[in-house]
């Protein structure tokens, strides 16, 4: 390994994450879990300008100007709360020109819905959903695929983004989304760092919230 990539392995990677209810920062430096910093906060009344103030707390310029990946989950989630979140992370992506990655919420959960539903056969499939108030689902498809880490860690992909369907095929696995704040967060510390060397600076145009019913539905 170079000098210059264990030096880009070695910098803080920065988490942006949404839920139905709160929203959530997550830092983390070396690559290492045990100097992760974790925020939790459920939604207020002004959640447009609270989340700036919160963010401004949670993080100081220096450390922010030390980040070397931004992650950021899309949705599906709470529709302004994922709008909001996206559009801080790619500004924050740009001002410090530093990439920015994307994962949906359900690709968070995944593995730690597989781990509980003991769900360890190779290459079996599984999906995740979430019942809409009117008719229909949202649900996304994930894969096990063969551990690609030295430590035997579970590595899951994402098959199906998450979209609408109207039923649940009988045949398949389903399971119920879960959201955990603080979990869900490591997860996107986790991805983040995998594919640290995968993503350029200007990333952050192509990152979109992802909701896959209008919000007026």
């Amino acid at each position: 390994m170079t000098h210059n990539l264990k030096r880009r392995l070695n910098y803080p990677t920065l988490g942006i994450h949404s839920t139905d209810n709160s929203f959530g920062f997550g830092y983390r430096e070396s690559n290492n879990i045990e100097s992760d910093e974790l925020f939790v906060k459920e939604f207020d009344n002004d959640l447009n300008n609270n989340l700036i103030v919160e963010f401004n707390e949670f993080i100081s310029k220096k450390n922010l100007k030390k980040v070397n990946k931004i992650s950021v989950s899309i949705g599906p989630a709470n529709f302004n709360a994922s709008r909001l979140i996206v559009v801080l992370a790619r500004t924050i992506s740009q001002q410090i020109n530093c990439p920015l990655e994307s994962f949906s919420s359900f690709e968070l959960m995944a593995k730690r819905i597989a781990s509980k539903n003991n769900i360890f056969t190779k290459k079996q499939s599984f999906w995740i959903y979430k019942k809409l108030k009117r008719k229909g689902f949202i649900a996304g498809k994930y894969e096990i695929c063969d551990n690609e880490e030295k430590n035997g860690d579970l590595v899951i992909r994402e098959r199906v983004t998450p979209k609408v369907v109207k039923e649940l095929e009988s045949k398949e696995l389903f399971f119920e989304a879960n959201y955990q704040d603080k979990e869900d967060l490591r997860e996107l510390l986790d991805l983040a760092n995998k594919n640290l060397l995968n993503t350029n600076v200007n990333s952050w145009k192509k990152v979109l919230p992802l909701y896959p019913i209008s919000p007026i539905n």
